[in-house]
């Protein structure tokens, strides 16, 4: 089976080198170790030696030098737009406050569809849009999606906790059940 231990960003891609295509949604493009089949019929075995948040348009580098690119699924979102950069600021803070994964697409914001998200941005005087799109997410602060983050304990995991911030929360998160307890 051929074997995938390197990528490279959607800029590094010779697009001479791209014999076939994987589409996957963003939550499937967080990898370290998966076989994937491409739409050409290329099979391999992702084997990076970190997890990666692979993005629209990366390629996957095979042992012979050949390139599967790597497409973002269409999933629904909104695209979120407001009367000026203060305001889409704005939004960008209460997203960010509930942890919301977002993506930046020029001037508008993009989330996953969510109806109670949706409803919020709404009264906030948000122009929202639902449509089907590939999603990228901004990585975290620690090189990870938000959303991979929350699962895995509020992005703490494998680093010392010693980083001079409390871990009680006052206010509900979307990650959380009811009450904050956890699902």
């Amino acid at each position: 089976m051929l074997r995938s231990s390197s990528f490279v960003r959607a800029s590094g891609v010779d697009p001479a080198r791209v014999i076939d295509r994987v589409t996957l949604g963003a939550d499937e493009r967080h990898r370290r170790r998966i076989v994937l089949t491409g739409e050409n019929g290329t099979t391999f075995l992702l084997d990076l030696p970190q997890a990666v948040a692979l993005r629209d348009g990366d390629g996957l580098v095979l042992e012979d030098g050949a390139i599967v690119l790597v497409a973002g699924k269409p999933e629904p979102v909104l695209d979120i737009e407001a009367e000026n950069a203060t305001e889409l600021a704005r939004l960008a803070w209460h997203l960010g406050n509930r942890h919301t994964e977002v993506q930046i697409v020029g001037e508008t914001l993009r989330i996953r569809r969510d109806h109670v998200l949706e409803a919020m941005l709404v009264h906030l005087g948000a122009r929202v849009t639902p449509r089907e799109a590939p999603f990228d997410p901004e990585p975290g602060a620690y090189g990870q999606a938000i959303g991979q983050l929350a699962a895995h304990g509020h992005g703490h995991a494998g680093h010392d906790h010693a980083h001079g911030h409390s871990h009680a929360h006052p206010h509900a998160h979307p990650h959380h059940g009811r009450d904050g307890e956890e699902p």
